[in-house]
């Protein structure tokens, strides 16, 4: 069955904004994996001392919802503070482009997830914030927000798909899952949760079951 894009999400894929690469960005990051079939990389030209987002750029590995969403989202970016980005939600990127498909709502949390991290690589280099990136509980869960469930593009979490969140005494990070085994986005899903709980560099383990 063919997915039906909304005019928007076409315009932005054939003719996308912003895209390319800043030499000297002053903060970048690269989110997804060309593995998984997604993947972005976010270059930002930020202001010291206005901290406003002069240039945005981006780079864009995947379907045309991931170019789509990576074209609007640098738009609704580009002139703001680094405070005000912050505060540009995936189901706002969505909306901007006149809704997307519940399968390819998670390329609109790559996007803003992309965003948000360029700018802490800008907050890291020239503020000297640090982050808490520890392996916690917490830290797993705000992982777990990103990862939508296709068949309705709505989190895991908000789903209360997710039963259990557990770090064991290894080091192993435990997802208890309750889906039915036969669910045709289980796979999807499973990839995902690996996928960002990978960045965990403690991380010895990640065990997923299904309940």
């Amino acid at each position: 069955m063919a997915i039906k894009y909304s005019e928007k999400v076409i315009e932005h894929f054939k003719n996308p904004h912003n895209i390319g690469e800043l030499e000297q960005p002053s903060g970048a990051a690269t989110e997804g994996s060309p593995a998984c079939g997604d993947q972005l990389s976010i270059y930002l030209d930020i202001e010291e001392g206005t901290n406003v987002i002069k240039d945005i750029k981006f780079q864009s590995y995947g379907c045309a919802s991931n170019i789509a969403t990576a074209s609007i989202i640098t738009d609704m970016a580009k002139g703001k503070t680094i405070d005000q980005a912050k505060e540009i939600s995936w189901k706002q990127a969505a909306e901007e482009l006149g809704g997307l498909p519940p399968v390819k709502m998670h390329c609109s949390v790559l996007a803003v997830d992309a965003l948000r991290s360029a700018i802490k690589d800008y907050e890291k280099k020239h503020l000297g914030k640090e982050f808490d990136e520890s392996m916690s509980k917490e830290n797993v869960k705000k992982e777990l927000q990103k990862i939508i469930y296709g068949k309705v593009g709505v989190d895991i979490l908000t789903l209360k798909l997710v039963k259990y969140i557990g770090i064991d005494n290894d080091n192993n990070i435990i997802i208890d899952l309750e889906m039915d085994k036969g669910d045709k986005f289980l796979p999807d899903i499973k990839e995902e949760i690996e996928e960002h709980l990978s960045k965990f560099d403690r991380a010895n383990e990640i065990k997923i079951n299904v309940v």
